[in-house]
């Protein structure tokens, strides 16, 4: 299990992710950004870590395995929930969502599962 403050910084690179999908972090998402993390506790440190990404402009593909690598240490979490929420939110912000933003949400979920049942096949067949 990965520590409280690595997971909601990942959670940043991965709200980060989806922002940048399609090229450009609009003012719209930041927008929504800031709105969905006023009401979430760890929300100043979400911010932080998205802005640090936005500031350098890391490769959303690369960061992205990262962030699954991480949620994956770090195993089922209910926190998973919000991020699909905000994930959408920040999406849906300009114009809908794109199919970029939607293959990010749905990858998530999906890729998500499989590492857990991964881990979970290893267990057993050790």
């Amino acid at each position: 299990m990965v520590s409280r403050d690595r997971l909601y910084q990942t959670f940043g690179e991965l709200l980060y992710v989806i922002a940048m999908s399609d090229g450009v972090i609009q003012k719209e998402e930041v927008q929504a950004l800031e709105e969905i993390l006023k009401a979430h506790p760890r929300g100043q440190e979400i911010k932080w870590s998205f802005d640090y990404e936005s500031d350098n402009q890391n490769d959303i593909e690369t960061l992205y395995k990262k962030v699954i690598e991480v949620f994956s240490d770090n195993g089922p979490d209910e926190e998973y929930d919000f991020m699909i929420y905000a994930l959408t939110r920040i999406a849906e912000a300009t114009d809908g969502i794109d199919s970029k933003e939607e293959k990010i949400i749905k990858s998530f979920s999906k890729d998500l599962l499989k590492r857990f049942k991964k881990d979970i096949d290893n267990l057993f067949n050790t």
